[in-house]
C-alpha cells in the first residue's frame, strides 16, 4: 500500500510539473510568437525548419532535466556548505532577499559564463554543447534546445558559485529560493535573448543582453567564441569576449555535424566515436 502511494505521490508530481510545462509554454508562444511575426529579424514561421527538435527538448529538459540536477546540485551544496566558514555564510545570510537576489544574478552570471564558455572551448563538452548550436533558425524555442549533459554541466558551474559565496545555502528556510529564482529568471530571459525580434538596447546593450548580443554567438561566421554570457554583457566585457556590431548576423548553425532528429541529438554525443567528429568551431580573430 505505501508502494503504490508512493507511486501514485511521483505519478501526481510529474503531471503536476508537465501542466506547468504546458501553461510556461502557452505564456511564452502567445507573448513571442506575434513579437516575431512583426518585428522578424528575417521572416520565418512559427513552425519553421526544426520546430518539433525545439519542442521535444522543451519537455525533456523540462520535466526530466531539471530532475537529473538536483542530486548533483545538492552533493556540492552540502560539501560547500560543510567548509564554508560561519562569517561568510551569515554575512550572505543576512543580507536582504533583494540584495542577495542581485548579487546572486551576477555571480551567477559569472559561474554560468564560464560553463559556457567552457563548452566551447573543451571538445568533450561541445560534443553535448553543440546540439543547442545546431539549430539553423533562432527563434525563441531554441532556447530549450540542449543536451542534458550540456543544461546540467553549465548550471552546476553557475549554482557552485553561489553556494561558494554563500548566497545560496542548503539550510534555513526556503533553502532552494535564491537558486530557483536565479535559474527561473535565467530561463525567462533566454527566450527573449534567442528571439527572432530586430529589437536592440541602444546603450544598455552592454548593461543587460539583447538578442542582437546573443545571434551574434549563434551565427554561422566566425564569432562563436563570443558573447557568452545570458544575461549581462559586462561579464563579456570583462574577459574578453565581448562582440556586438550594428549589424545581425547572416547565417546561423554550425560546421559540426549534428543529428537532425532529437534522438539522434541525445545520443550521438553519448558515443566514444563521437569525439573524433566533432571538431571545436573555429576561433575568431576579431577585436573585441
Amino acid at each position: 500500500m505505501t508502494e503504490f502511494l508512493t507511486s501514485h505521490q511521483h505519478l501526481m508530481g510529474f503531471a503536476v510539473n508537465a501542466l506547468r510545462a504546458c501553461l510556461l509554454l502557452a505564456v511564452v508562444t502567445i507573448v513571442f510568437a506575434p513579437l516575431e511575426h512583426i518585428f522578424a529579424v528575417r521572416p520565418g514561421k512559427l513552425f519553421a525548419k526544426g520546430w518539433s527538435v525545439n519542442l521535444g527538448w522543451y519537455f525533456f529538459n523540462g520535466l526530466f532535466t531539471t530532475l537529473l540536477l538536483s542530486p548533483p546540485a545538492l552533493l556540492i551544496a552540502w560539501l560547500i556548505h560543510s567548509s564554508l566558514p560561519g562569517a561568510v555564510s551569515g554575512a550572505a545570510g543576512a543580507l536582504p532577499l533583494w540584495a542577495r537576489m542581485v548579487a546572486a544574478l551576477v555571480v551567477g552570471e559569472i559561474g554560468f559564463y564560464w560553463g559556457h564558455r567552457w563548452s566551447h572551448e573543451i571538445p568533450l563538452l561541445w560534443r553535448f554543447h553543440a546540439v543547442h548550436h545546431s539549430a539553423e533558425h533562432v527563434n525563441f524555442l531554441v532556447n530549450t534546445r540542449g543536451h542534458p549533459v550540456d543544461v546540467i554541466f553549465t548550471r552546476l558551474c553557475g549554482l557552485t558559485l553561489l553556494y561558494a559565496t554563500g548566497l545560496a545555502s542548503p539550510v534555513g528556510p526556503n533553502p532552494a529560493l535564491v537558486p530557483m529564482l536565479v535559474l527561473f529568471i535565467g530561463s525567462l530571459w533566454s527566450f527573449f535573448i534567442h528571439a527572432n525580434v530586430r529589437w536592440r538596447l541602444g546603450p544598455f546593450e552592454e548593461i543587460i543582453a539583447s538578442p542582437a548580443f546573443h545571434h551574434w554567438h549563434h551565427t554561422l561566421e566566425d564569432h562563436k567564441d563570443h558573447n557568452y554570457s545570458a544575461m549581462l554583457p559586462l561579464v563579456d566585457r570583462l574577459f574578453g569576449t565581448f562582440y556586438l556590431p550594428k549589424a545581425w548576423p547572416k547565417d546561423y548553425g554550425t560546421s559540426t555535424p549534428v543529428p537532425e532528429t532529437m534522438i539522434g541529438q541525445l545520443l550521438e554525443p553519448l558515443a566514444p566515436s563521437g569525439a573524433a567528429r566533432v571538431p571545436l568551431p573555429a576561433r575568431s580573430s576579431s577585436p573585441t
